[in-house]
């Protein structure tokens, strides 16, 4: 158990099928897969970058775009676009038995899609992302400033304060 957390949680790298479709139906179907393959209660991440010029593509599909582009040419796909606005967007999905409903914890983050900062060591399409009110990407950011502001971080709160206050009636 963590020391804010009433839960043990263990880090489990599996492989998951990728899914097709919206961001919520693929984070249930992820979820209940991997309760199926751990045998118990689990938790899920998705992180999706989605452009408002495209519909919100990427989405749930930006690790293959990012593995395949880069975020140079992430970028240049809103070349002949006027919008270059953008929402990241984390879900944690919990699946706790396999007759219950998963429960989905969002977190989500407005910005712009830049041309890419020239952090060497930057994370993903964090060079890309400008957060909204702020004059640095997420790749330049200082990484506490990022942490607090980022799709992850606000999906976390979510799910912490669910825990939280299920801490007395086994969440």
């Amino acid at each position: 158990m963590g020391q804010n957390f009433p839960q043990e949680v263990i880090s489990r790298n599996i492989d998951l099928p990728e899914y097709q479709g919206e961001i919520d139906l693929i984070c249930e179907k992820k979820a209940r897969t991997a309760f199926d393959i751990i045998g118990g209660p689990v938790i899920i991440e998705d992180t999706c970058l989605c452009f408002d010029a495209l519909q919100g593509l990427p989405g749930p599909y930006i690790k293959w775009f990012l593995d395949k582009l880069g975020p140079e040419k992430l970028h240049r796909m809103l070349v002949g676009f006027e919008d270059k606005g953008a929402e990241a967007i984390c879900t944690f999905a919990y699946c706790k038995d396999k007759k219950d409903d998963v429960i989905l914890f969002q977190g989500k983050t407005r910005g712009t899609i830049v041309p890419p900062s020239a952090k060497a060591d930057a994370f993903g399409w964090d060079p890309i992302f400008l957060p909204e009110g702020y004059d640095k990407t997420y790749a330049e950011l200082p990484k506490t400033v990022k942490n607090q502001i980022s799709h992850r971080s606000r999906a976390l709160a979510e799910l912490k304060k669910y825990f939280l206050k299920g801490k007395n009636n086994n969440a």
